[in-house]
């Protein structure tokens, strides 16, 4: 087995234990840190493809993870400051607590 199909494995198992914790999770936290591994799986994708590709002199799959990177660490600390924000008004971070919320 050749080490792209490996990291590729990696990566779809990493994305469906993220997409598996999203979709299954009630607390708001939990579903962040799934987001999260979706995109670290993203990640590993981009890095797979760069370093076992073509040979490519401009370094795109490093510079894609760099922003990914970026990305992911402005979605925790947005979504953190929202959950602490429903937290002080629901007393709760449950996500069906946050539904009483859009009116």
């Amino acid at each position: 087995m050749n080490p792209l199909a490996v990291l590729l494995t990696l990566s779809s198992v990493l994305f469906a234990l993220g997409l598996f914790a999203v979709l299954t999770r009630r607390n708001t936290i939990l579903v962040l840190v799934g987001i999260e591994l979706m995109l670290n799986a993203a990640n590993l994708n981009f890095i797979g493809f760069w370093r076992y590709g073509p040979p490519d002199p401009q370094l795109t799959g490093p510079m894609f993870v760099l922003f990914g990177i970026a990305i992911a660490a402005a979605e925790a600390a947005v979504g953190l400051a929202i959950i602490l924000m429903v937290f002080r008004h629901t007393r709760s971070t449950d996500l069906n607590a946050s539904n009483s919320l859009h009116g």
